[in-house]
Protein backbone atom coordinates (compact mmCIF):
# COMPACT_ATOMS: atom_id res chain seq x y z
CA UNK A 1 0.00 0.00 0.00
CA UNK A 2 1.36 3.28 -1.06
CA UNK A 3 0.50 5.22 2.28
CA UNK A 4 1.86 2.00 4.71
CA UNK A 5 4.65 3.29 6.82
CA UNK A 6 7.82 1.22 7.10
CA UNK A 7 10.26 1.04 9.68
CA UNK A 8 13.86 0.83 8.30
CA UNK A 9 17.23 0.04 9.54
CA UNK A 10 20.11 1.19 7.31
CA UNK A 11 22.89 -1.21 7.31
CA UNK A 12 26.83 -0.26 6.41
CA UNK A 13 30.22 0.34 7.46
CA UNK A 14 30.37 3.15 5.88
CA UNK A 15 28.42 6.37 7.85
CA UNK A 16 29.29 9.45 9.44
CA UNK A 17 31.76 10.82 11.01
CA UNK A 18 33.45 9.04 7.91
CA UNK A 19 33.14 10.87 4.90
CA UNK A 20 32.26 10.25 1.35
CA UNK A 21 29.17 9.09 -1.49
CA UNK A 22 27.92 5.99 0.67
CA UNK A 23 27.61 8.13 3.73
CA UNK A 24 26.39 10.86 2.34
CA UNK A 25 23.76 9.08 0.36
CA UNK A 26 22.25 6.88 3.59
CA UNK A 27 22.32 10.20 5.87
CA UNK A 28 20.00 11.97 3.33
CA UNK A 29 17.93 9.03 1.95
CA UNK A 30 17.50 8.69 5.92
CA UNK A 31 15.97 12.08 6.49
CA UNK A 32 14.28 11.97 3.27
CA UNK A 33 11.93 8.98 4.49
CA UNK A 34 12.20 10.40 7.89
CA UNK A 35 10.21 13.21 6.21
CA UNK A 36 7.27 10.78 4.34
CA UNK A 37 6.75 9.47 8.12
CA UNK A 38 8.74 6.50 8.05
CA UNK A 39 10.83 5.25 10.95
CA UNK A 40 14.49 4.86 9.90
CA UNK A 41 17.56 3.52 12.26
CA UNK A 42 21.01 3.34 10.70
CA UNK A 43 23.24 0.31 12.00
CA UNK A 44 27.35 0.90 11.65
CA UNK A 45 30.24 0.04 13.81
CA UNK A 46 32.12 1.98 16.14
CA UNK A 47 34.33 4.84 14.79
CA UNK A 48 36.71 6.32 17.52
CA UNK A 49 35.31 7.08 20.95
CA UNK A 50 31.60 7.17 18.87
CA UNK A 51 30.11 3.99 19.91
CA UNK A 52 26.71 3.16 21.25
CA UNK A 53 23.03 4.80 19.79
CA UNK A 54 23.76 8.82 18.78
CA UNK A 55 20.58 10.66 17.38
CA UNK A 56 21.00 12.97 14.18
CA UNK A 57 18.86 15.16 12.60
CA UNK A 58 15.29 14.94 12.32
CA UNK A 59 15.35 12.01 15.14
CA UNK A 60 17.43 9.18 13.07
CA UNK A 61 18.68 6.91 15.32
CA UNK A 62 22.11 4.95 14.68
CA UNK A 63 23.29 2.13 16.42
CA UNK A 64 27.33 2.38 16.70
CA UNK A 65 28.39 -1.01 17.24
CA UNK A 66 31.32 -1.40 19.05
CA UNK A 67 33.79 -3.00 16.64
CA UNK A 68 36.71 -1.66 15.12
CA UNK A 69 37.49 -1.58 11.22
CA UNK A 70 40.36 -4.02 10.38
CA UNK A 71 40.49 -2.73 6.66
CA UNK A 72 39.45 0.00 4.35
CA UNK A 73 36.61 0.62 7.50
CA UNK A 74 35.54 -2.50 6.92
CA UNK A 75 34.67 -4.64 10.48
CA UNK A 76 35.99 -8.10 10.41
CA UNK A 77 34.05 -10.76 8.87
CA UNK A 78 32.59 -13.31 10.98
CA UNK A 79 29.45 -14.24 9.55
CA UNK A 80 27.51 -15.44 12.61
CA UNK A 81 29.43 -12.56 15.03
CA UNK A 82 26.78 -10.24 14.12
CA UNK A 83 23.76 -12.12 14.30
CA UNK A 84 23.40 -11.68 18.29
CA UNK A 85 23.03 -8.14 17.57
CA UNK A 86 21.25 -7.71 14.19
CA UNK A 87 18.79 -9.44 15.67
CA UNK A 88 18.20 -7.50 18.91
CA UNK A 89 18.09 -4.00 17.06
CA UNK A 90 15.52 -6.14 14.53
CA UNK A 91 13.79 -7.22 17.12
CA UNK A 92 13.89 -3.96 19.43
CA UNK A 93 13.46 -1.24 16.72
CA UNK A 94 10.34 -3.36 15.64
CA UNK A 95 12.26 -2.71 12.00
CA UNK A 96 9.84 -4.41 8.45
CA UNK A 97 12.59 -3.67 6.22
CA UNK A 98 16.51 -3.89 5.57
CA UNK A 99 18.25 -1.81 3.31
CA UNK A 100 22.14 -2.67 3.18
CA UNK A 101 24.41 -0.29 1.43
CA UNK A 102 28.11 -0.91 -0.82
CA UNK A 103 28.85 -4.58 -2.01
CA UNK A 104 32.46 -3.79 0.02
CA UNK A 105 30.81 -3.77 3.36
CA UNK A 106 31.07 -7.19 5.56
CA UNK A 107 28.33 -5.67 8.14
CA UNK A 108 26.04 -4.83 4.99
CA UNK A 109 26.40 -8.50 3.61
CA UNK A 110 26.50 -10.28 7.28
CA UNK A 111 22.90 -8.22 8.25
CA UNK A 112 21.12 -9.24 5.15
CA UNK A 113 21.88 -12.68 5.38
CA UNK A 114 20.90 -12.44 9.16
CA UNK A 115 17.33 -10.67 7.86
CA UNK A 116 16.89 -12.79 5.40
CA UNK A 117 17.12 -15.83 7.91
CA UNK A 118 14.36 -14.32 9.93
CA UNK A 119 12.34 -13.60 7.35
CA UNK A 120 12.56 -10.25 6.69
CA UNK A 121 12.15 -8.11 3.41
CA UNK A 122 15.71 -6.87 2.64
CA UNK A 123 16.98 -4.25 -0.44
CA UNK A 124 20.28 -3.81 -1.39
CA UNK A 125 21.61 -0.71 -2.87
CA UNK A 126 25.32 -1.05 -4.86
CA UNK A 127 27.03 2.35 -5.27
CA UNK A 128 30.43 1.41 -7.32
CA UNK A 129 31.80 -0.45 -9.99
CA UNK A 130 33.62 -3.34 -9.73
CA UNK A 131 36.16 -5.86 -12.07
CA UNK A 132 35.95 -9.29 -12.47
CA UNK A 133 39.53 -10.57 -13.31
CA UNK A 134 41.50 -9.25 -10.10
CA UNK A 135 41.88 -11.64 -7.29
CA UNK A 136 39.56 -8.87 -5.04
CA UNK A 137 36.70 -8.66 -7.47
CA UNK A 138 36.32 -12.57 -8.15
CA UNK A 139 36.09 -12.96 -4.42
CA UNK A 140 34.02 -10.14 -3.73
CA UNK A 141 31.60 -10.99 -6.66
CA UNK A 142 31.34 -14.40 -5.31
CA UNK A 143 30.48 -13.03 -1.99
CA UNK A 144 27.79 -11.20 -3.58
CA UNK A 145 26.57 -14.27 -5.18
CA UNK A 146 25.99 -15.91 -1.90
CA UNK A 147 24.40 -12.54 -0.23
CA UNK A 148 21.92 -11.55 -2.45
CA UNK A 149 20.45 -15.27 -4.03
CA UNK A 150 17.48 -14.12 -1.46
CA UNK A 151 17.23 -10.32 -1.69
CA UNK A 152 14.04 -8.63 -2.35
CA UNK A 153 15.40 -6.24 -4.33
CA UNK A 154 18.49 -4.10 -5.65
CA UNK A 155 18.97 -0.93 -6.63
CA UNK A 156 21.55 0.68 -8.19
CA UNK A 157 22.96 4.28 -9.00
CA UNK A 158 23.41 4.48 -12.83
CA UNK A 159 22.68 1.83 -15.66
CA UNK A 160 26.15 1.03 -16.45
CA UNK A 161 26.00 -0.10 -12.41
CA UNK A 162 23.22 -2.36 -13.02
CA UNK A 163 24.63 -4.09 -15.66
CA UNK A 164 28.14 -4.65 -13.51
CA UNK A 165 25.58 -5.82 -10.86
CA UNK A 166 23.32 -8.12 -12.62
CA UNK A 167 26.72 -9.71 -14.15
CA UNK A 168 28.36 -10.19 -11.32
CA UNK A 169 25.60 -11.40 -8.87
CA UNK A 170 23.65 -12.86 -11.02
CA UNK A 171 20.36 -11.47 -10.08
CA UNK A 172 17.56 -10.73 -12.70
CA UNK A 173 17.33 -7.82 -14.68
CA UNK A 174 14.00 -7.35 -13.18
CA UNK A 175 14.78 -7.39 -9.73
CA UNK A 176 17.40 -4.56 -9.90
CA UNK A 177 16.30 -1.33 -9.83
CA UNK A 178 18.10 2.20 -11.99
CA UNK A 179 17.70 5.33 -8.89
CA UNK A 180 20.12 7.63 -10.18
CA UNK A 181 22.31 10.00 -7.59
CA UNK A 182 20.89 13.36 -7.78
CA UNK A 183 22.28 16.76 -7.00
CA UNK A 184 20.39 18.56 -4.10
CA UNK A 185 19.33 22.00 -5.50
CA UNK A 186 18.21 23.40 -1.93
CA UNK A 187 21.99 23.02 -1.61
CA UNK A 188 23.48 23.77 -4.76
CA UNK A 189 22.70 26.02 -6.82
CA UNK A 190 23.03 27.36 -10.43
CA UNK A 191 24.77 30.91 -10.62
CA UNK A 192 22.50 33.61 -11.17
CA UNK A 193 24.23 34.51 -14.54
CA UNK A 194 26.96 33.18 -16.63
CA UNK A 195 30.55 34.17 -15.43
CA UNK A 196 31.94 34.28 -18.66
CA UNK A 197 30.77 33.13 -22.51
CA UNK A 198 34.11 32.01 -23.66
CA UNK A 199 36.11 29.92 -21.36
CA UNK A 200 34.42 26.52 -20.34
CA UNK A 201 35.68 25.27 -16.80
CA UNK A 202 35.34 21.57 -16.43
CA UNK A 203 35.00 20.35 -12.46
CA UNK A 204 35.89 16.65 -11.35
CA UNK A 205 34.51 16.15 -7.59
CA UNK A 206 36.01 12.65 -6.93
CA UNK A 207 38.32 10.94 -4.61
CA UNK A 208 41.61 10.84 -6.38
CA UNK A 209 42.17 6.75 -6.38
CA UNK A 210 42.34 3.88 -9.13
CA UNK A 211 38.97 3.15 -8.53
CA UNK A 212 37.06 6.56 -8.96
CA UNK A 213 39.46 6.25 -12.51
CA UNK A 214 42.03 9.13 -11.48
CA UNK A 215 44.28 7.10 -13.31
CA UNK A 216 42.02 8.28 -16.66
CA UNK A 217 42.04 12.13 -15.57
CA UNK A 218 45.68 12.11 -15.55
CA UNK A 219 45.28 10.68 -19.64
CA UNK A 220 42.32 12.65 -20.50
CA UNK A 221 43.16 16.38 -19.57
CA UNK A 222 46.28 17.37 -21.26
CA UNK A 223 44.27 15.95 -24.24
CA UNK A 224 41.15 17.89 -23.79
CA UNK A 225 42.82 21.02 -23.12
CA UNK A 226 45.29 20.58 -26.51
CA UNK A 227 42.18 20.25 -28.26
CA UNK A 228 39.80 22.49 -26.95
CA UNK A 229 42.29 25.77 -26.13
CA UNK A 230 39.16 27.72 -24.12
CA UNK A 231 39.20 25.04 -21.64
CA UNK A 232 40.26 24.96 -17.72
Amino acid sequence: MADQKHRILMVSDFFFPNFGGVESHIYYLSQCLLKLGHKVVVMTHAYGNRSGVRYMTGGLKVYYVPWRPFLMQNTLPTVYGTLPIVRTILVREKISLVHGHQAFSTLCHEALMHARTMGYKVVFTDHSLYGFADIGSIHMNKVLQFTLADVSQAICVSHTSKENTVLRSGLPPEKVFMIPNAVDTAMFKPAPERLGNDEIIIVVISRLVYRKGADLLVEVIPEICRLYPNVS
